[in-house]
């Protein structure tokens, strides 16, 4: 009983502190008394320590298996191993708002370090006071609807069924979800200094300045949360696939489009003063969309298979949405007559018409995904029938805009400010489109065919090669340290989204699949692979049983299986044998099971390139980082709006550093 009442006083403490804290500042900013604010500011320090001590209640609990805790009695078992007792907080729903909470006040407890120099500037006050204020929401969610530490009634059990069986099948789930909430959770800092720069009437671009590096940094982990959830999907699910648009993908796809938006337009506003209703728009609905997403795949409204829990805290989670979009909405049309743009776009042909088309493009996506998501919700409340929206929706829908945003990747980072030449625009994506050329060529004259998989291969050539031919040019001028950076690591981020689209176009295009039904000893070939049929074994481990065929597959022997966990009423899971090479992966199931000489049957699914998706998302997430830090060729951000636009350089003479294309 320790555990619960010293998680539970955690949470006191911490939505108390929260509370309290946010009354202070507003205090202190209402009143001007600088006592105040510094005094409002130390309570994030009781907010942070009240989440570390709730967390580690819990994590003390599952660890030591202590099932008088209801949570733990429902997500832990004597045979879980301990990788999965701790990655079990995060596994239902109460222990994943507490890892929201714990992630939040990390964040808030960032924003005050960062900014302890400011501690009387009405920005940073403001912006704390909402901080506090969404703290204590998810405090107060913990503190009644969703409370982690409730208590068995009764006698404690002695056991319990562990965490889903598909949770304790791969060590990603150790890395996944944290790293997808410190994304989701790190875009609550720029909405905070968003609201406050509405709030305290500070519109100009010093409030861009202020939250782009947070957002990056959001943005990096959000992108690598989403590239190693469809990993585990490939990895777990036994499907072969790793995207099916399911409504848990698409929840966290959303903010990440609005949040791509917005570090792309940020440019135009930091350099031109323009797009300002724009830019705050895409930082308010990047959070809304958190909360709404966040609604969506755990209130029980949306089936999901990555849904590991339902719960009756809808409600609660709705409510809270409408008061963030009812604030965001009220303060844009409060301060609408002061969020004018003094500058107009003087050519359609120039880098911000280049980031306005980027913007409408990915506002275009976003809005195609939550239709798609949401319409199920909306047919179900207007006549109570049930209809899914599944993936040739979606396909078809997104291809187009996919399709003008690898065109617009290889086109932007050349475009210079204000206005293009012809001539300058044929100088500088030259190599780039002979690239595309011969790209294109060579995989006609290779027998690809397609016209889908076709078009990704020769876009994605092209802004590849316009991105490469940027990153020449800076490491030409500064050597490694050129790609240091907004603008060109903004262009390493460009070359993982290409990677990642090219793949992405192989795998889905190019996949084979078929089911081999052999006996023990025969040899089957299947797209150029040899499988030969060795015979059933039993596989075990500390949280189940299992059995699994041995398949000599090109000199490795790989061990599809079917796996019972007994504790989780023996459901039985598939685990998958992968064979990964850089140019394929060939995916074993095993879809029946045989005794002796018995026959057996085997899914077979070859899939090219599928590898380079987890490596593509590694190289954005490498280059969102050397974004992050300031590029010794950087622009000040005091240039005034007027500056000259870029000449055409000489041939062969190195372009200025901002011709890159930041992302």
């Amino acid at each position: 009983m320790l555990d619960s009442a010293i998680g539970q006083a955690g949470v006191i403490v911490a939505l108390v502190a929260a509370l309290t804290g946010a009354a202070t500042l507003v205090r202190g900013l209402r009143s001007g008394r600088p006592e105040l604010l510094r005094r409002g500011r130390t309570y994030v320090w009781v907010i942070l320590l009240g989440a570390v001590v709730a967390t580690a209640a819990m994590q003390h609990a599952l660890i030591t298996h202590d099932f008088r805790l209801l949570y733990v009695d429902q997500n832990d078992s004597l045979q879980t191993p301990l990788v999965y007792r701790v990655t079990a907080m995060w596994s239902a729903l109460q222990g994943s708002i507490l890892l929201w909470a714990l992630i939040l006040s990390l964040y808030l407890a960032a924003v005050a370090v960062h900014f302890r120099a400011r501690v009387t500037d009405p920005l940073v006050g403001w912006a704390s006071v909402i901080g506090y204020l969404i703290a204590a929401f998810f405090f107060g969610l913990m503190a009644t609807a969703s409370n982690p530490f409730v208590t068995v009634s009764g006698v404690p059990p002695l056991n319990g069924p562990g965490p889903d069986p598909l949770l304790q099948e791969r060590i990603l789930v150790a890395f996944h979800p944290p790293m997808l909430y410190l994304g989701l959770v790190g875009m609550t800092v720029p909405f905070c200094f968003a609201v406050a720069s509405l709030i305290t009437g500070r519109l100009g671009e010093g409030f861009m300045v202020e939250t782009r590096r947070w957002t990056l940094t959001a943005w990096m982990f959000l992108s690598g949360g989403i590239v190693l959830g469809a990993w585990w999907s490939y990895d777990v699910l036994g499907w072969g696939g790793y995207w099916a648009w399911d409504p848990v993908e698409n929840a966290a796809l959303l903010p990440w489009l609005t949040a791509t938006a917005y570090l792309h337009s940020v440019m135009v506003q930091e350099r031109r003063g323009m797009l300002r209703v724009w830019n705050l728009s895409l930082v308010l609905s990047t959070f809304s969309l958190t909360i709404l997403c966040t609604f969506l795949t755990r209130s029980g409204v949306l089936a999901s298979v990555h849904a590991f829990s339902n719960s009756d805290i809808g409600p609660e989670l709705l409510a809270f949405f409408g008061v963030v979009l009812a604030t965001a909405v009220g303060l844009l049309a409060w301060r609408g007559d002061r969020l004018r743009s003094p500058g107009a776009i003087d050519s359609p042909l120039s880098r911000e018409g280049a980031f306005l088309a980027n913007n409408l493009l990915f506002g275009a996506f976003a809005v195609v995904v939550l239709l798609g998501t949401v319409f199920p919700l909306i047919v179900q409340a207007l006549d109570n029938s049930q209809i899914t929206v599944g993936g040739p929706y979606f396909n078809t829908m997104t291809l187009p805009i996919v399709v003008c945003l690898l065109f617009l990747m290889a086109v932007a980072p050349v475009l210079p400010w204000r206005k293009a030449s012809a001539e300058l625009l044929g100088h500088r994506l030259r190599w780039p489109a002979i690239g595309a050329v011969g790209t294109l060529v060579a995989c006609v004259l290779a027998g690809v065919r397609g016209v889908d998989p076709l078009l990704a291969f020769c876009l994605g050539a092209f802004a590849g090669g316009s991105a490469l031919r940027q990153l020449a040019l800076a490491t030409r001028r500064q050597g490694w340290r050129g790609l240091v950076g907004r603008s060109n690591g903004g262009m390493v981020v460009h070359l993982g989204i290409v990677v990642i689209a090219v793949a992405f176009a192989a795998s889905h295009s190019y996949e084979r699949q078929t089911t081999l039904t052999l006996r023990p000893g025969q040899t089957a070939v299947y797209q150029g692979q040899h499988l030969t049929y060795l015979g059933m074994q039993d596989v075990s481990g500390p949280n189940h049983t299992g059995i699994a065929a041995r398949v000599r597959l090109d000199g490795h022997t790989e061990l599809p299986a079917i796996n019972d966990y007994p504790m989780s009423g023996n459901d039985a899971v598939q685990t998958p044998a992968i064979l990964s090479t850089p140019l394929h992966d060939v995916y074993l199931t095993l879809a029946t099971t045989a005794t002796g000489a018995g026959p057996v049957s085997i899914g077979v699914i070859v899939e090219p390139l599928v590898s380079w998706v987890w490596v593509g998302g590694m190289v954005v997430m490498i280059g969102a980082l050397l974004a992050a830090f300031p590029g010794s060729r950087r622009r000040s951000s005091s240039a005034p709006a007027s500056a000259p636009t870029a000449r055409q350089p000489r041939r062969g003479a190195a372009e200025p550093a901002t011709a890159a294309s930041p992302s």
